[in-house]
């Protein structure tokens, strides 16, 4: 017994240590703010990518304008190229830029040791709709945040997600058809939905349920099906088709080509014979 005894003591003095340890981390909202006393709030970039998180954490809080401190640019067409490609990258490439930015521009001016770039951003999105976008870790979610959207009588819906894969658009139609089979709304307007930046690489979703909205979307649309007979038809229930972009996005003007003219016969060249 004092064996057993002695063996459970050097057992809890060796063993439960550390069992009893704990490590933990902590995640929270990068902002690069550089912080000066008379340029409180001016933000920091030394980078491609530090400009790219710079203007998403502007666009999080709906900033229209702002001032970038650049450093580590060898000269202002580096610059300029570099603010350029990031605000394309914004738009068209994430999903909260693709949703909720109308366009990015930007002046810059060389001071010594760094550049400060003024920037501009335009909306498509207000900040209450910013801000009641919530966040969902895959596609299956989404039908519980749909119906608890129609039972708060809400009129759209915005859904950032953490997961999308090739199943998932099959996923989003089948809750939405689904909710709206056991509401009986299958006789009102069908929902329209939009991906961000794009129907393959969905990172937030928009789902326009009701409303002046909706009302206007299916007006267009079947203007546009009765004015292109060879593509008639209602659209089907849960998608507007062609829209990836959001109601905002415009539509490509198919260009228009004509036959070109035939080519004038050569002249007959006059002979003289001695």
């Amino acid at each position: 017994m004092r064996i057993l005894g002695l063996f459970l003591s050097l057992w809890v003095l060796a063993g439960c240590s550390p069992l009893l340890e704990r490590t933990y981390s902590t995640a929270e909202p990068h902002s690069s703010k550089f912080w000066e006393s008379e340029a409180a709030g001016t933000l920091r970039a030394e980078s491609h990518q530090d400009i790219v998180n710079d203007l998403l954490f502007l666009i999080g809080q709906h900033t229209e304008t702002a001032t970038l401190r650049l450093y580590n640019f060898e000269s202002e067409l580096a610059v300029a190229d570099t603010l350029e490609a990031a605000a394309a990258e914004i738009k068209q490439e994430t999903p909260m830029g693709a949703y909720a930015v109308e366009y990015i521009t930007s002046s810059r001016q060389n001071q010594r040791g760094f550049y400060e770039a003024s920037v501009q951003i335009s909306y498509r999105r207000t900040l209450e709709q910013i801000q009641s976008v919530v966040n969902a870790t895959s596609p299956e979610a989404l039908y519980s945040l749909l119906d608890a959207a129609l039972e708060e009588g809400r009129e759209e819906l915005a859904v950032r997600l953490g997961y999308w894969d090739e199943e998932g658009t099959e996923t989003v139609e089948a809750a939405m058809a689904q909710l709206r089979e056991e509401r009986e709304l299958t006789e009102t307007l069908p929902w329209a939905v939009f991906y961000y930046p794009s129907k393959e690489q969905a990172g937030l979703i928009e789902f326009i349920l009701g409303g002046e909205e909706l009302e206007a979307l299916a007006a267009r649309m079947l203007a546009e099906n009765s004015a292109d007979p060879a593509e008639g038809g209602a659209p089907e229930d849960g998608e507007i088709p062609g829209e990836t972009g959001g109601p905002d996005a415009q539509t490509a003007t198919p260009e228009i080509t004509e036959d070109p003219p035939p080519e004038p016969e050569p002249a007959e060249e006059d002979h003289q014979t001695e």
